[in-house]
């Protein structure tokens, strides 16, 4: 189940946190794995741990904003591993800050990660994706990381809210696009609810600040309180369900979302 033997897949953000963790189990998976991102040494470094486990990595520098970082980490992974089969938009940034806090620069450095990172990695990965697709039994595959604030409006971070809102409603589109065009490539998202990562013990930080109180351990019980399951997310967690969707056996999947929030969009 799951299988990714022979796929090649190219990950933003994957030095660290939900990225690190999908490369990881993608190339357990049997995955030739690309990372990218733009902290360099944890680049490197999680790459150097899938080379030990026996896996077949390359780190490459890239900005999710400028098209040269994409242009060169596609061309890095097709060069190096034969072609692409699976791209995973997860770079991604949270703000925390509401309207009336929030400047134009927020606002463009939101939309310039959340939302020109998607674009521009959906578009330049497009060509190597459609080649391989030509031949996979189910085409080639995009993951692309939103969230359940995606979905459903967030007191945190309003505006963060509306670039996953745009990258749930993009993935719809670009599968029907792609499908239209008969590339073979499935897209679909995935919607997180509050995840044990750094970006995670943020939105605890942004919570204790709107409690006035700065007490990050109990805005983390309210977080925890909110996701019916009882504990939150782990990276673990959504590496899972993005391998699923790389993998064949989603392959009746495309401009679908997968949500794995422990049941937070449920009430």
């Amino acid at each position: 189940m799951n299988r990714l033997d022979g796929k090649v897949a190219l990950i933003s953000g994957a030095a660290r946190g939900i990225g690190a963790e999908t490369a990881r189990q993608m190339a357990r998976a049997g995955a030739k794995v690309a990372i990218g991102d733009v902290l360099d040494e944890p680049g490197r470094q999680t790459v150097r741990a899938l080379e030990q486990e026996g896996g077949e990595a390359l780190y490459a520098h890239l900005d999710v904003t400028s098209s040269d970082d994409w242009d060169n980490a596609v061309a890095q992974a097709v060069s190096r591993f034969g072609g692409l089969d699976i791209l995973v938009n997860n770079a991604g940034v949270f703000l925390g800050r509401g309207i009336e806090q929030a400047s134009l620069a927020d606002w463009q450095k939101l939309c310039g990660v959340n939302l020109t990172g998607v674009f521009l990695g959906t578009k330049i990965a497009m060509p190597a994706l459609r080649e391989r697709g030509r031949t996979s039994a189910h085409g080639s595959a995009i993951v692309n990381l939103a969230s359940v604030a995606g979905l459903v409006g967030s007191q945190l971070d309003p505006l963060y809210s509306m670039t996953k809102g745009g990258v749930t409603s993009f993935t719809k589109s670009a599968a029907l696009e792609f499908a239209r065009k008969g590339y073979r490539i499935r897209v679909n998202s995935i919607h997180p609810g509050v995840i044990e990562t750094d970006m995670g013990a943020q939105t605890f930080a942004v919570r204790a600040q709107r409690m006035d109180t700065n007490d990050v351990d109990a805005a983390r019980e309210l977080s925890l309180a909110a996701h019916p399951i009882g504990r939150l997310g782990t990276a673990a967690d959504i590496a899972s369900g993005i391998v699923f969707l790389a993998s064949d056996d989603s392959g009746f999947m495309t401009g679908a979302g997968l949500v794995v929030d422990g049941g937070y969009t449920a009430q």
